[in-house]
């Protein structure tokens, strides 16, 4: 039960400090879930991110509910996953409760502002460490090009991308097998 309560403590904590959503939550969750607790190593953290990617719901939820359940089964995936949208709920309810009274002021606008732009910091970290992690070769160089250009100059869904990278993937494996079998004869 500790465990739990510590688990939702900290999704708690993720889930109320991290504007921007679930990528902006990266540097966060690679220092609590995988330095801090270990509850999950860098590669595992990045797997669920792809996975959230493309799993209906939101990114945030998705990993914390796999978190949770790699570590405490279904009560740790609950928990993670109350924890991680908890505060967003309270904190949704008191904006949606106020902010038509306060949206016009340039105060309010500057401070969204500012957000943004941590987020997108933020964000553009959370990449960097993981490119660092998941650009092992040539292959994934050209894929993580390949995909990056199509995903701006097509509507294509997140969901293809990563099937497609992932059958690309398997292919590559497979041949590269395939290549040593025949090396070893």
């Amino acid at each position: 039960m500790k465990t739990l309560i510590k688990m939702f403590l900290t999704f708690a904590r993720i889930g109320g400090f991290t504007f921007g959503g679930g990528y902006a939550m990266l540097p966060m969750l690679q220092r609590e879930v995988v330095e801090k607790y270990k509850w999950a190593t860098n590669d595992e953290l990045i797997d669920y991110y792809a996975i959230g990617q493309c799993t209906p719901g939101i990114i945030a939820v998705n990993v914390a509910t796999f978190i949770g359940y790699k570590n405490k089964g279904i009560p740790g995936a609950i928990f993670a996953t109350l924890g991680v949208v908890t505060p967003s709920m309270i904190i949704i309810g008191l904006i949606a409760a106020l902010v038509s009274n306060f949206r016009d002021y340039e105060v309010v606008q500057w401070a969204f502002a500012g957000i943004r732009a941590a987020v997108v910091a933020l964000i553009l970290s959370a990449v960097l460490k993981i490119a660092k992690k998941s650009l092992v070769d040539i292959f994934t160089a050209v894929l993580f090009v390949a995909v990056t250009i199509l995903s701006f100059v097509t509507d294509l869904s997140p969901v293809v991308f990563i099937v497609t990278a992932a059958v690309c993937g398997l292919i590559i494996k497979l041949s590269k097998e395939k290549k040593a079998k025949e090396d070893e004869k």
